[in-house]
């Protein structure tokens, strides 16, 4: 992580000392005037290539600006979740006050470049994202990655959906590293469900965004023609299981007559997807638009609500704003609203915990 800086930073200095703006900085470095002010605020530790157009732009050495040159090591960097390799790229995000590195993952609709790479424990960054113009989701929807391009579009600022089941996403809240958990346990039988699941396992002090109403049921293969999910739940022995914890394990388990166990589990809606179209698994449980995009047979099974969990102390938060906007506004209704499976009538609407 970047230091915090309490006097004042050697770029402002200069900048100051030749009576230039932080707009006319810019423009003679060649790098956007909000990069110039996170530089100067100690948010943002420049790329090797936007260091040098810095300090040539004020005459002076790297050294004498940024001691390392645009490389900070990772002594004190927090990583949100453990990186699976030695040399990883990764994004940056500020949640809770703190800066937190992710590793890049493949995120569905998503076209974010990294932010930087670790190699041998330094960071060396190369993105002109400011940490606090970054919003992280994790959850199971798989129109994520629309949500993400629209958010983007509306706003300026960037969504990084991380796939995770409820369950995960609700304990990446709980430690703070992410700034908004997915999670549709709630039912029209049970309406307060996605509040309870909240309540006992983050306490209070939380509002719920409704982000779509939507179907879940059994996937099955094309040509398969069972027509009831009881006939499937009694005659299905592959099943393409969901992890413990997530609502569409939930759903099976309460078909099933006796829940089953499975060495090699499903982590999203598309994986089970997928399982079923290899012709490893007879059937599984995802919704309506997973099945339907992979030209697969569905069996609905309930419908659930899609809730988006997040601290009530953020409401206010620029980011969080901008995300409650775009969900209320009628061109994102509308365009859920003709995703299969989906239903918008009470798409942002909001609820405390």
């Amino acid at each position: 992580m970047s230091k915090t800086i309490s006097q004042t930073h050697p770029v402002a200095e200069r900048r100051k000392a030749r009576g230039w703006s932080q707009d006319e900085l810019a423009e003679a470095s060649g790098i956007p005037r909000s990069s110039v002010s996170a530089i100067e605020a100690g948010r943002l530790t420049p790329s090797v290539t936007a260091a040098l157009a810095v300090a040539k732009a004020l005459e002076c050495s790297v050294e004498e600006l940024f001691g390392s040159g645009g490389a900070k090591h990772g002594e004190g960097s927090a990583w949100a979740w453990e990186p699976r390799f030695d040399t990883n790229r990764y994004w940056e995000a500020e949640v809770g006050g703190k800066k937190w590195l992710y590793p890049v993952e493949t995120l569905q609709g998503s076209a974010w470049s990294h932010d930087g790479i670790c190699r041998d424990k330094v960071l060396h960054e190369r993105g002109d994202w400011d940490a606090a113009q970054t919003l992280v989701l994790a959850g199971c929807d798989p129109a994520a990655g629309l949500l993400a391009a629209e958010y983007a579009a509306a706003s300026g600022f960037r969504l990084l959906a991380f796939p995770r089941g409820g369950g995960a996403a609700l304990e990446l809240l709980k430690r703070g590293v992410v700034h908004v958990a997915a999670l549709h346990r709630s039912t029209v039988e049970q309406p307060e469900r996605n509040a309870e699941t909240v309540r006992t396992n983050l306490g209070g002090g939380y509002r719920l965004l409704r982000s779509a109403d939507w179907q879940e049921g059994i996937v099955l293969p094309a040509d398969d023609h069972t027509r009831s999910v009881s006939v499937c739940a009694r005659q299905v022995r592959q099943w393409a299981m969901r992890e413990p914890g997530s609502a569409a394990r939930e759903c099976l388990d309460n078909l099933l007559e006796k829940p089953r166990e499975s060495k090699r589990v499903m982590l999203s809606h598309q994986a089970v997807v997928e399982a079923v179209r290899g012709g490893w698994a007879e059937a599984g449980v995802c919704v309506r638009l997973c099945a339907e995009d992979a030209g697969l047979r569905f069996l609905p099974v309930r419908n659930e609500s899609l809730d988006l969990c997040f601290p009530a102390a953020m409401e206010r938060d620029p980011r969080v704003q901008a995300l409650i906007r775009l969900l209320r506004s009628r061109a994102h209704r509308r365009l859920i609203d003709e995703l299969p499976g989906y239903d918008a009538s009470h798409t942002g609407e909001m609820l405390s915990v």
